[in-house]
């Protein structure tokens, strides 16, 4: 990984997965690393949260035999959808979901590349959780713990596989 410095405004210092995606056995380490603490669990669906968060929830999906949705920003789903807003450490945004994509009683794995603040991983469960599904879990690459995204998210099973103080 590495740190881009002010962007996407001023004071943050953005954390690029790219090289990480580009390297096919670090790929396939940090997919399995995201996926194996809940490998004996059951899920139904896996949430990969737009837009990298599809990197590695898809792959994960697939590894666990469960099916793969897209939470993604306004405008971008073509069906009828659930909104959330949210907060990020550099202002607020929505996400959305199909309104049948999750059903009730189903187990779902939220995935995403990084919990920052934890607005984005708390709204994907809130639309979860409205759908009648059950969040067994959240998976992310990269933690940056320094901005306390976990008090977001009291009580919920979170696994990161980096973590940055």
């Amino acid at each position: 990984m590495r740190d881009i410095p002010d962007y996407p405004k001023p004071g943050v210092v953005f954390k690029d997965i790219t090289p990480l995606l580009a390297d096919p056995d670090v790929f396939a380490a940090t997919v399995d690393a995201v996926g194996a603490p809940f490998e004996n669990d059951r899920i139904d669906k896996v949430i990969g949260v737009e837009a990298r968060g599809f990197v590695f929830a898809a792959p994960v999906a697939y590894r666990h035999r469960a099916g793969f949705v897209p939470v993604r920003k306004p405008g971008k789903l073509p069906w009828e959808i659930e909104r959330e807003e949210y907060e990020l450490e550099y202002g607020t945004d929505l996400l959305e979901i199909h309104r049948d994509a999750v059903h009730p009683g189903e187990r779902v794995l939220i995935v995403d590349d990084v919990i920052a603040t934890g607005g984005t991983a708390a709204a994907a469960a809130t639309l979860v959780e409205r759908l009648g599904g059950t969040v067994v879990g959240l998976a992310f690459v990269l933690e940056l713990e320094f901005l306390h995204g976990r008090e977001k998210l009291p009580g919920r099973r979170i696994h990161t596989v980096v973590t940055y103080s």
